[in-house]
């Protein structure tokens, strides 16, 4: 890792694993007995420990939001926005990101081994909802002698665990960032998630999700449900200008019998494999199902208003223009119901080119959007320090 790659960096971080003790009963009705969670801090707790930020990850994130790993050159998936003086700034936050249970990154899931059993879970790990993650957060908030988060921040599925955290436990949290998310799946969104796992299901070494009891890993089928993933995540814009109809290989004309390759096959080739080999199936089936379950108002007979009624924090949440797979459409539902539930909410439409995949990349907008709003979250966690200070 090279010193430039340090400027502005969190630098080397170790991740931590913390076994939680305490019974988890999940929404399905299973109770996990004890489970373990993996997850990274930057940052330090300020003198009341109220300074924390949860990061919470989407689909296929992990603990590893930023900084590097000892020996990876490649830094966390969010390290354009977390470090010190960035837009979530680890020099006056103390920042929490951890692998939730169900994914493949240390934490209790598929790939590890059932406690009751000692074999490992495979397929046969108990489903999961949006509000299991955030029991399980709530967990190791306690295990952090946190009381109060400062923000609860995600984007896509992790801006729905941010939603369900205003509800479930509306006095831990002062904010909720939402970022490219919706408070339900579309149709069209549970249909390509619905042929994904077909596609991971349809591969021969599936093996009804007892692959790794037999030594087996359904690569090609999870390399293809990433493909189609990642076509939805990328915009019709984007596509075009990056890879056009540019050959990787091969040409049109007569005289060569070489295959043609275009570079937009050639790169999502490259994107399916690379996804197989350090993904779980399972996790991936899995969590998928969890993003199609979710429904922030159907305890509240399908009334958002009536939902955010129990909320108590404020509310930042963030749209990309270039985004179909959670439109601006989508996240506007989101603004109009929290405004007709009397909460305090701000919006930002970014224009990108990005597709879904924005609010992970840098753009200058979404940056001081989101840098603007946590400084004025730090700027008062100060004041109130000081009053603190100033009665004693």
């Amino acid at each position: 890792m090279s010193g430039s790659s340090l400027k502005n960096s969190i630098g080397l971080v170790s991740p931590q694993t913390v076994v939680m003790r305490e019974p988890l009963t999940l929404a399905c009705g299973i109770m996990l007995s004890s489970h373990t969670l993996v997850f990274e801090t930057y940052g330090q707790l300020n003198a009341d420990n109220s300074n924390a930020i949860l990061i919470c990850h989407a689909l296929s994130g992990s603990h590893h939001a930023a900084g590097f790993h000892e020996g990876d050159s490649s830094p966390g998936w969010w390290d354009s926005y977390i470090g010190p003086g960035k837009a979530i700034d680890s020099s006056r936050f103390f920042i929490v990101s951890l692998n939730n249970i169900g994914s493949c990154f240390g934490s209790s899931g598929p790939t590890s081994i059932n406690p009751d059993t000692g074999e490992v879970w495979g397929a046969s790990f108990p489903s999961l909802r949006a509000r299991d993650w955030v029991e399980s957060q709530r967990l190791l908030m306690e295990h952090l002698g946190i009381e109060v988060w400062a923000a609860v921040i995600g984007g896509s599925l992790g801006g729905m665990q941010a939603m369900r955290w205003s509800l479930e436990h509306p006095e831990k949290l002062l904010n909720a960032v939402v970022i490219a998310s919706a408070m339900k799946l579309s149709a069209q969104n549970i249909a390509f998630n619905e042929i994904a796992r077909r596609a991971i299901k349809s591969d021969p070494d599936y093996c009804d999700g007892d692959y790794l009891q037999q030594e087996k890993a359904p690569l090609h089928g999870l390399a293809l449900a990433r493909m189609l993933g990642h076509v939805t995540y990328l915009s019709d814009e984007l596509m075009g200008q990056k890879f056009g109809r540019e050959l990787r290989s091969g040409t049109f004309s007569t005289e060569k019998t070489q295959p043609i390759e275009f570079q937009i096959e050639s790169y999502l080739n490259y994107q399916g494999d690379k996804f197989s080999d350090s993904f779980d199936a399972n996790s991936y089936i899995l969590i998928t199902k969890m993003l199609d379950y979710f429904d922030l108002a159907r305890q509240y007979q399908g009334n958002p208003v009536k939902a955010f009624g129990h909320a108590q924090c404020k509310f930042l949440v963030i749209s990309f223009s270039s985004d179909w797979r959670f439109a601006p459409s989508r996240s506007r539902e989101i603004v109009h119901a929290l405004i007709s539930a009397g909460k305090d909410v701000s919006y930002a439409a970014i224009e990108s080119d990005m597709g879904h995949d924005a609010f992970l990349l840098p753009n200058n907008r979404y940056e001081d959007a989101l840098a603007s709003y946590l400084s004025r979250v730090a700027d008062g966690l100060d004041a109130s320090i000081q009053a603190e200070g100033d009665q004693t």
